[in-house]
């Protein structure tokens, strides 16, 4: 099954509204990043247990790690969780930077260092969301 399909799928198995809210989710990072790889994370390990929900991710990033190793992963990614939908920022170095700069003008979110959870794109300022993808999508551009 291509990525595009296991997307359609994982969307099509989400509940309303957040089937719609991950659709529109979808629109506004591809517009942001109309040439950017596209990934899907079913969540399992290698082993096939599940360690964390599926997930969708956008672009293309490498990752470094302590050790020197890299690794290619996505800029943007979105899930669906048990209250409504988490939207991953990666990359950013400042784990402060979200919730200082975004997360007053965001409307009814929780900010942490790299992730924006909220129950439905209408209890959010989307425009705001955008801003904040973009920055991530600014900060870790190769």
């Amino acid at each position: 099954m291509s990525i595009d399909e296991q997307i359609k799928d994982y969307f099509a198995a989400q509940s309303e509204p957040k089937r719609s809210d991950m659709k529109a989710l979808h629109g506004f990072i591809r517009d942001l990043l109309p040439k950017g790889k596209l990934w899907f994370l079913d969540g399992k390990d290698a082993s096939g247990k599940t360690v964390s929900n599926p997930n969708v991710g956008y672009g293309t990033q490498t990752l470094k790690y302590a050790n020197g190793d890299t690794k290619e992963f996505y800029q943007i990614g979105i899930s669906a969780n048990t209250t409504g939908i988490s939207v991953y920022i990666l990359g950013i170095e400042d784990k402060k930077y979200l919730a200082q700069a975004y997360g007053k003008d965001l409307g009814k979110a929780k900010v942490t260092g790299y992730c924006i959870k909220f129950k439905a794109l209408g209890d959010i300022n989307v425009e705001t969301l955008k801003a904040a993808m973009q920055y991530g999508i600014d900060q870790t551009a190769i």
